[in-house]
């Protein structure tokens, strides 16, 4: 049966009233409940060895070659992020490239944030991206379907999304709401094709040559966040990411 990542049971918009407690909303939940009573101890400790304290921002960056799915956390008084975890995709769905059209397979490559916390997924827990933006959206064209339902989530299967390990994805769910209790409304995740270093871009481009020119906008944020380790203002103008 094909596989797609809807998880039509229960959605949490983060749009959500900022005064109320995000932490105890979700938590109410039996997997959420379950994934701090089996986890937020060990990553407490972490945290605090790491010297974060209860109040941090997070983001989140992931590379489609390497498999890999990185969360990077700052503290209040700290000027830069620094890297927490490191995560491994547990499978793969499509090729390098960006998604173009509902049912292609891909996982979309772009600057996207968390829209939704699922904590009754299909996929034991499930973080929604903010796909298709207006990029996508411009790619795809008119009269067209870009495909929805982009989540980082468990249970190890893909369509086009990002599939950890449902214990990796009860590490991860529990910092993005512990960030989303502290004040973070917009959780940046940013999908690149690979780590585009000059090499990495020089290698790929030889294998997907009609890709580039995307590239090149994808890889002006990626080394302006590897230059400073800070937040990158990303705008989307004309169906292209520019750095601000």
């Amino acid at each position: 049966m094909k596989l797609i990542c809807l998880t039509f049971l229960l959605s949490f918009s983060i749009m959500a009233n900022a005064q109320n407690n995000f932490r105890a909303t979700q938590i109410k939940f039996e997997r959420v409940e379950k994934a701090y009573k089996e986890k937020w101890g060990t990553l407490h400790r972490s945290l605090k060895s790491a010297g974060f304290k209860d109040n941090f921002s997070m983001i989140v960056n992931a590379y489609k070659a390497e498999g890999k799915l990185e969360i990077w956390l700052k503290g209040k008084p700290d000027k830069a992020y620094s890297l927490f975890r490191t995560y491994d995709f547990c499978a793969h769905s499509g090729t390098l490239g960006p998604k173009v059209i509902e049912g292609d397979g891909q996982t979309p490559e772009g600057f996207y944030y968390i829209n939704v916390f699922n904590p009754l997924s299909n996929f034991h827990l499930s973080l929604g991206l903010n796909y298709p933006n207006a990029v996508d959206l411009a790619r795809t064209g008119k009269d067209k379907k870009p495909g929805s339902d982009i989540y980082i989530h468990g249970n190890c299967v893909t369509a086009g999304c990002i599939p950890l390990t449902d214990e990796k994805i009860k590490e991860l769910y529990i910092l993005a709401v512990e960030a989303r209790n502290s004040g973070q409304d917009k959780i940046s995740v940013n999908i690149y094709p690979f780590k585009m270093a000059d090499r990495n871009m020089k290698k790929y481009a030889v294998q997907f040559p009609t890709q580039l020119a995307f590239w090149k906008t994808l890889q002006a944020g990626y080394l302006a966040f590897e230059k400073n380790k800070s937040a990158v203002n990303i705008k989307e103008v004309k169906g292209n990411y520019v750095v601000k």
